[in-house]
């Protein structure tokens, strides 16, 4: 009999109106449905995070830079209609809860759920810079404690951390009985410093075969051929290498980038939901981003693409396309030489040997609910 597994990561609740976060989340929602368990996805929210608007994401913006203020601005309107369609895969993709959780009332969530146990995961969730150490992501809730808990492809993102934040580290990683980490950098120290089972796992959206996204993806929104244009965080190089590609094969941009400075050059589709994203990657001729989940679905549906530096998130960018031994793809100033031959089927073979080993850590870590 399958177990009742509350899922602790992005969600709407959060204000996470991200096609990766989003992606990830219903992913390992759907491998755990797989290997014959019950998720749910619980709408918490750190208290970091209580205050954000999403509406106004002038206010709490990564860039702070005057430009990319002002074409967020611009884009508020479609930023409205992009968070009701997110609002909408959360509410119907997913087994979710009904109550909204937060540090004050999320002991009650076992109860109210009947879990038997949490995953923690995936993405950043312990990266300190951004969230530092959340009860929820580190499991330090005493109903986490009480319950089995496990992560699942966590990241550490890019975190800085000084003496004192290892200790505390240390005494959090403790909350586990497993973990599944999606970057290695961080392994090393984890078998040094824990007693804690950790093994390197994949991003979840990796776990599912490429057709399985075909179920939420949109039917082709655009006739022409196209480049789809990506950016997580504003970067003209990219916006330059997207144009001069586009011109050399009469192809249209179609962008989706919030801050973008090409609105009349470009055709601005900032709105789209996430099955709109899906459909957009996989009928482009060609796939410009900056987005680490960006790649991830390129490579899934076998797109030609590359990806620009994002320099704090560099990171997981370089050890994914590593792994696809893809290294070639990343640009930095978009003078780089272009390389258009991907050798898919190595890769996608790859994956599916490391999918095995992933969902056994998954699946193995599960049945010890």
């Amino acid at each position: 009999m399958g177990k009742r597994i509350g899922i602790v990561s992005y969600n709407i609740n959060c204000n996470f109106t991200n096609y990766g976060s989003a992606l990830q989340s219903w992913a390992l929602s759907e491998s755990i449905k797989k290997l014959g368990h019950h998720p749910i996805l619980i709408d918490y929210c750190p208290d970091i995070l209580r205050d954000k608007d999403p509406l106004n994401p002038i206010k709490n913006m990564w860039d702070t830079d005057e430009e990319s203020r002002h074409m967020c601005e611009l884009s508020l309107p479609a930023i409205r209609i992009n968070y009701k369609k997110f609002e909408n895969f959360y509410s119907q993709r997913f087994s979710r809860t009904q109550t909204k959780y937060f540090s004050h009332n999320f002991d009650s969530v076992v109860a109210d759920e009947q879990l038997d146990g949490f995953v923690c995961g995936s993405d950043t969730i312990f990266c300190i810079d951004e969230f530092g150490f959340d009860d929820g992501y580190y499991a330090n809730y005493p109903s986490m404690q009480n319950r089995r808990t496990i992560s699942y492809a966590a990241s550490f993102g890019d975190s800085h951390f000084t003496n004192e934040s290892y200790e505390i580290l240390n005494q959090r990683l403790q909350n586990f009985k497993a973990l599944g980490i999606r970057e290695s950098q961080m392994i090393p120290y984890i078998k040094a410093h824990t007693d804690v089972k950790v093994q390197q796992v994949l991003d979840p959206t990796l776990l599912l075969e490429p057709e399985a996204y075909d179920t939420l993806a949109s039917s082709r929104l655009k006739t022409p051929k196209y480049i789809l244009l990506y950016a997580r965080r504003y970067n003209p190089k990219m916006f330059e290498f997207a144009d001069k590609l586009a011109n050399q094969h009469r192809w249209e941009v179609i962008d989706i980038s919030l801050r973008a400075t090409n609105a009349s050059k470009h055709q601005m589709f900032y709105e789209a939901g996430v099955e709109e994203f899906l459909s957009l990657i996989k009928h482009a001729q060609f796939v410009v981003t900056n987005s680490f989940h960006g790649m991830i679905l390129s490579v899934q549906y076998k797109q030609p693409f590359v990806i620009f530096s994002r320099e704090q998130c560099d990171t997981k960018i370089d050890e994914l396309l590593h792994f696809f031994g893809l290294e070639d793809h990343k640009m930095i100033t978009g003078n780089e030489k272009l390389i258009h031959d991907i050798d898919y089927p190595a890769i996608h073979k790859k994956i599916a040997q490391e999918r095995k080993n992933s969902l056994t850590f998954l699946q193995t870590e599960l049945n010890k609910y």
